[in-house]
């Protein structure tokens, strides 16, 4: 599937414990599978809690799965409502595509920021230091 689409990123919701032992075992597997793979197609994996992917789509951290399925439709344009387990992907790729562009706004306006008051501190040195000459 990696080759066939060729993804630049790969994002997975986080493990969580199940009230079944054995989901949670199988699930961990399959996250397991699902990493490695990734991993071995040098793709960096991203991994998001379940509480920060509804937030990031619904609003609410402890949003139903319907919930998710109705805002994923919306937010993607999609004439249809998702099945479950494509609208949970699909929300988790949308909790990235706003994880990421916050990440590079906020490196964008600390490095702006920072260059500012470097530069402005560089100015209030060398005022200084000529004052005192």
């Amino acid at each position: 599937m990696i080759c066939e689409t060729q993804p630049q990123v790969v994002t997975i919701e986080k493990v969580f414990v199940n009230v079944n032992p054995q989901s949670t075992l199988l699930l961990g597997q399959a996250r397991g599978a699902a990493i490695c793979a990734a991993v071995a197609e040098g793709l960096v994996v991203h991994e998001y809690a379940a509480l920060r992917i509804k937030q990031a789509v619904v609003g609410f951290g402890r949003a139903d799965k319907r919930q998710v399925q109705l805002m994923v439709q919306r937010l993607l344009s999609l004439t249809q409502v998702p099945a479950s387990d494509a609208a949970d992907a699909l929300a988790c790729a949308i909790c990235h595509a706003h994880s990421s562009s916050l990440s590079i706004a906020l490196k964008s306006k600390t490095q702006t920021a920072s260059r500012a008051r470097s530069g402005s501190a560089r100015r209030a040195w060398t005022s200084h230091v000529q004052g005192a000459e």
